[in-house]
């Protein structure tokens, strides 16, 4: 039996959806894009007049998610860097250790907007022959590169903490230190809020994991404030050792920013969706069981694939109306689920095994 992939029609005057002969043939060059127009046309009619899920509807939610992206970003770099400059000039006035180093960790923390506008830029392409999901994963890579300026900035803050440590220098403007680290907090603590608030709005784990960076950058500038103080009250090796902690906390987010793109990477999700999927395909009339279910992210979409067994003696038709009803199900079920292939499969009859033709490329 075919394969449902989520090809069906939109409805048109407001008559339901069905299957035609040419489901699941995507058209090229010219005609590729006089389709992708008719189809964006199609949707709006669908939302209108009926209820459907489209490619239209994936277009359009990923153009729409990628504008608030790349909108987030760019108020990120502005308030980032403005922060940044403001802490640099009086971290070379004042000779704070602790200070430069939460100044170079907030610059490097500013610059991870740039991959990841490049990413959001990225992934409204549309897919093509060579790249047949579309470029959603570009915003993993950006995440790997979001990884590698950490570990960059820990490196950095780690060893300019531990030269003024073994060769202390007095600092001077010990409350315009104190306001540098306030000014920090302030900058990173909105910049947090913002981007974890927009990066779960619009399923962006890279976004979110970024402002809980920013998050963590906000309190080691908060530490810088209390090496300030503890400098003021006569003891001077606070600052680099506030320095040094600093450098610490940032491996710490390294460690766990590391392990983020590595699961979106390893195509790692939450187990409870699967869960929530396999019980929403499950609850179909028409479904006898539910195998194999996967799902996996794809820029900001989750994209997943299922068998589903049914009677053996259902025509086509009915087979694929049950598996159409089944993605429909699991669409509302699975929050941000982009795309759904569903595969049924009929139940053994009279000892008939129906993959005999493909067996010996099973895996043993």
């Amino acid at each position: 039996m075919p394969e449902s992939s989520g090809s069906t029609r939109p409805p048109q005057g407001g008559e339901p959806p069905g299957p035609t002969p040419t489901d699941g043939i995507a058209p090229h060059g010219h005609d590729h894009e006089h389709a992708q127009a008719k189809d964006r046309t199609r949707g709006w009619l669908g939302r209108l007049f009926g209820h459907a899920h489209v490619a239209a509807d994936h277009t359009d939610t990923a153009l729409e998610t990628s504008a608030r992206g790349v909108r987030v970003l760019a108020l990120s770099l502005v308030g980032l860097g403005a922060t940044t400059l403001v802490q640099l000039v009086i971290a070379l006035a004042s000779g704070s250790a602790g200070l430069l180093a939460d100044t170079i960790h907030n610059g490097a923390d500013a610059l991870t907007a740039l991959p990841l506008f490049v990413a959001f830029r990225l992934g409204t392409r549309s897919a093509n022959r060579r790249f047949t999901y579309g470029y959603g994963r570009a915003e993993d890579l950006a995440g790997a590169f979001i990884v590698a300026m950490i570990a960059i900035s820990t490196v950095i803050a780690g060893w300019t903490s531990v030269q003024r440590l073994l060769g202390p220098q007095p600092i001077a403007h010990l409350g315009w230190v104190m306001i540098g680290a306030i000014v920090g907090f302030i900058g990173n603590e909105t910049v947090a809020i913002f981007r974890i608030r927009e990066g779960r709005r619009i399923g962006s784990a890279a976004l979110e994991a970024d402002g809980h960076h920013a998050r963590t950058d906000g309190l080691a500038s908060l530490a810088v404030f209390a090496g300030a103080v503890g400098v003021l009250l006569g003891f001077p090796l606070a600052d680099p050792l506030v320095g040094i902690l600093i450098s610490i906390l940032i491996a710490f987010v390294l460690k766990n920013a590391a392990a983020d793109i590595y699961h979106r990477l390893m195509d790692a999700v939450d187990p409870a969706l699967v869960t929530e999927a396999e019980a929403a395909l499950a609850s179909v009339a028409g479904v006898e069981a539910v195998e194999g279910v996967r799902i996996r992210w794809v820029g900001h979409g989750l994209w997943a694939d299922a068998r589903l067994l049914m009677d053996c003696e259902l025509n086509l038709a009915a087979a694929h109306r049950i598996a159409e009803e089944a993605r429909h199900a699991v669409l509302h079920a699975v929050p941000k689920l982009a795309e759904v292939i569903v595969h049924p499969d009929p139940c053994e009859h009279r000892g008939e095994d129906h993959h005999a033709p493909t067996a010996h490329h099973r895996a043993g």
